[in-house]
């Protein structure tokens, strides 16, 4: 064909390239995030919405400047598309949740039950997805308690009063 239409095919090859690279989305790739840790990913601007196809595995945070937060919140592997204003998808990644960093992590199997602790200078409770029931839920209700306490100014919860309550005036 090129030798048939000469300069006029070539035109329309780069036409139809341009055209296809204009519509077709950007290439997926992986992005790798450790559990409850952030990363930052650089996007274009004129990006509007952003969707997680599972936000068990991951959340994602759009911040002004084209910037990105990304969270691992569950172990696996999930989608994350990049929308314009016109429903257009300009970016498409994979994003692969790995298990916690770090040289300082120490799991104690007590059975079959399962425990994590943060060893960074002493040894901490760390509540991690796959620790035993009890354990998750004690450390979960301790952190929870001491967040709430935090956001009160440091005073703890008020008791409710016991027995009935006085009659209104």
């Amino acid at each position: 064909m090129s030798i048939m239409f000469g300069r006029h095919s070539l035109l329309f090859g780069v036409l139809a390239c341009a055209l296809y690279i204009a519509t077709a989305p950007a290439q997926a790739d992986t992005v790798s995030i450790n559990l409850d840790k952030a990363q930052l990913l650089k996007i274009s601007a004129r990006v509007t919405t952003i969707v997680i196809g599972n936000p068990l595995i991951a959340d994602a945070t759009l911040q002004s400047g084209g910037i990105l937060v990304v969270t691992g919140k569950g172990y696996g592997s999930t989608n994350l598309l990049a929308l314009d204003r016109e429903g257009r998808v300009v970016m498409s990644k994979e994003i692969q949740v790995l298990g916690p960093d770090g040289d300082n992590l120490v799991v104690v199997y007590r059975g079959v039950a399962r425990e994590t602790y943060s060893c960074a200078s002493e040894c901490q409770p760390r509540i991690t997805l796959g620790d035993g029931k009890d354990y998750f839920g004690d450390t979960l209700g301790q952190a929870g308690a001491r967040n709430g306490a935090a956001q009160g100014n440091g005073a703890p919860a008020a008791a409710a009063p016991s027995g009935p309550s006085p009659a209104p005036h």
